[in-house]
């Protein structure tokens, strides 16, 4: 009796630490790179959790969430790609065009989901947006360039010439230009453009074009949106309004735009994790997906220092900006 006693003592012993082994093996990780901290990629990493969460996936009881930002360098990308793809991830969620490239560099079977990312095709992270054919897949930041571009002349009457700026070596950025471009030619208007490498180009590219344009345009640019309060600052001062890719970079300093909201973007693609997690969807064939849904963003404190009036229909987007100035 005290043998039989004795045994299962011992397997109820060895069944207590088999269990959470068991059950650490169950629960998924999912790794998330960010090329950069900008309130833009951050609010689409907040929108994913946030959806993963209401699909009853929460990092530290159910899920793992491997977290890393390479702080806009290329080779801090690069190591984190070898780093999550060596701890095998469930799934990778890349936040931005080069962190998704990076990632699909190194692994053809980890499923990686995309969001913050303009054009999947031009960056060879897909064969097509209805059946991406690899293991990449995710959803658009194309925003509606027309329409920003349209509100500058409502704005701005007298506006001649719209001054382009934008990161040389961003995929996305380029893409968004060669739009813009057709688009301010159908509206009779003249362009200058200006690209810049970093941030510390981004005060001296503002002023150069201050001095030849009457509204600037910038689109979802990573390197222009950690900047805005840079931009800010001079466009108040040389009185030129700047229309940006993203609502979160009128909070930032810029002036005006129709924009998507990042969080929504992020919590769209949560969904698709949930599917892929739980499901089992096949990456391959889940479609890009696109945020319809747009919002006015007006920056009342850029308004008021530029001296342009608040049309009534936008009155209730203005909002004061959220990021002070760099003294």
């Amino acid at each position: 009796m005290k043998k039989l006693t004795l045994t299962l003592a011992l397997l109820l012993s060895l069944m207590i630490l088999v269990v959470p082994a068991f059950a650490d093996q169950l629960r998924p990780v999912v790794g998330i790179v960010q090329i950069v901290n900008h309130n833009s990629l951050d609010a689409s990493r907040e929108g994913f959790l946030r959806a993963l969460a209401e699909e009853g996936y929460v990092d530290g009881q159910n899920m793992t969430v491997i977290y890393r930002n390479a702080q806009g360098d290329q080779a801090t990308l690069n190591s984190i790609a070898d780093y999550l793809v060596g701890e095998q991830v469930d799934l990778i969620l890349a936040i931005a065009t080069s962190s998704a490239q990076a990632v699909a560099n190194k692994t053809e079977t980890i499923p990686i989901l995309g969001t913050a990312i303009t054009d999947y095709l031009s960056a060879n992270l897909v064969k097509s947006y209805e059946a991406p054919g690899v293991n990449v897949s995710g959803t658009t930041d194309m925003n509606p360039i027309k329409e920003q571009l349209a509100m500058i002349p409502e704005l701005v009457p007298t506006v001649k010439t719209i001054g382009l700026i934008y990161t040389s070596s961003e995929v996305n950025s380029q893409q968004q230009i060669i739009v813009a471009k057709e688009e301010i030619e159908k509206m009779g208007l003249a362009w200058e453009e200006v690209t810049v490498n970093n941030t510390n180009d981004v005060q001296q590219a503002v002023l150069s074009l201050a001095e030849k344009c009457d509204a600037i345009y910038i689109p979802t640019d990573n390197t222009l949106a950690s900047a805005m309060p840079i931009v800010y600052e001079v466009s108040v001062d040389k009185k030129i309004p700047v229309v940006t890719g993203a609502g979160e970079m009128v909070r930032q300093g810029g002036t005006f735009t129709l924009g998507l909201d990042y969080e929504k973007l992020g919590y769209q693609t949560g969904k698709m994790a949930a599917k892929i997690l739980r499901d089992g969807a096949d990456i391959s064939t889940m479609p890009i997906e696109s945020q319809t849904d747009y919002n006015y963003y007006v920056n009342q404190s850029a308004m008021d220092a530029i001296g342009i009036a608040v049309p009534e229909k936008l009155l209730p987007y203005s909002e004061p900006m959220v990021t002070p100035v760099p003294q």
